[in-house]
């Protein structure tokens, strides 16, 4: 573990990002889809989803998948579809995101490695299991329901003296898991692995580093499932989530250097109530 170090994370990131681009560039190139790609008002609108959900979700762990896939699927877009631009467009904010968190130390690199590998794995058979069993619209709701306890818990134990630990135990089926419902929900591995992650006693500042930069991972491999099954849709929506989300994302690994451990408990609790209410509302009216 010593010989691991944060080089070794950033050499790979940057080196897989620059493969997807270089695919991603060569697709564009070869479908119809960028003969009729116009800068409009609804392209801004991505941009603007994009922007201000990898803001919360590198300040806070959590939500840019939750926050692009609403506004998708309130769009009339398939939860296939919607899953796999928001995928796609992970794999460039989470990569900037991750590496800005490398730069300011908020990863723990033995933490990373135990949540990214199962991800990894759970992300992948998610992605698959959305792109040819599952709707994903039908898990969401319980999704939802378990993180409203878990983001009330939180809240309780942020008001309360929280005691922080530097090592949690049983992670890997935290991260295993984790993946699988961001891939099949469309977003959820921030709420999922972060406020878990939280409630054990890990600070926030480090969880929140940990978990986005093992999110790319999660989500590069996700995003390799997708296209495989479902080829590439919507670069109108994937090219404006990846510009707004990249714009964001060195912000909030800088931000979460100024606010205090228990606040940021506090915020994190706070957020996942109120998007689960949201979740929950969307599911049953």
């Amino acid at each position: 573990m010593e010989r691991f170090k944060f080089r070794h994370i950033t050499f790979v990131i940057l080196a897989l990002k620059l493969v997807f681009i270089g695919w991603l560039v060569w697709e564009f190139f070869h479908s119809n889809q960028q003969q009729t790609f116009t800068f409009d008002k609804e392209f801004l609108l991505f941009c603007l989803a994009g922007f201000i959900a990898q803001l919360i979700d590198g300040t806070l762990g959590m939500a840019y998948g939750v926050s692009c896939s609403t506004i998708l699927l309130q769009l009339g877009i398939s939860p296939a579809v919607a899953s796999a631009s928001v995928h796609t467009a992970e794999v460039f904010t989470t990569g900037v995101s991750g590496l800005s968190h490398l730069y300011f130390k908020n990863v723990d690199k033995h933490l990373f490695l135990r949540l990214a590998i199962p991800g990894i794995i759970g992300a992948m058979i998610g992605a698959f299991l959305l792109s040819k069993v599952l709707d994903g619209n039908m898990v969401k709701p319980f999704i939802a329901g378990y993180l409203l306890i878990l983001g009330i818990l939180i809240l309780i134990k942020s008001i309360r003296e929280p005691l922080f630990k530097d090592e949690i135990k049983r992670v890997s089926p935290l991260g295993f898991f984790g993946g699988l419902l961001d891939a099949i929900g469309g977003g959820g591995w921030g709420p999922v692995v972060t406020s878990n992650i939280i409630h054990k006693g890990k600070t926030p500042q480090m969880t929140i580093g940990t978990v986005n930069t093992a999110e790319f991972f999660v989500a590069f491999f996700s995003t390799g499932v997708f296209l495989f099954f479902l080829g590439l849709e919507g670069w109108k929506i994937i090219l404006g989530l990846i510009f707004g989300g990249v714009l964001a994302a060195p912000v909030g690994p800088y931000l979460i250097k100024f606010i205090k451990p228990r606040a940021l408990m506090f915020i994190v609790g706070l957020f996942i109530i109120i998007t689960s209410f949201y979740t929950i509302y969307l599911a049953v009216r």
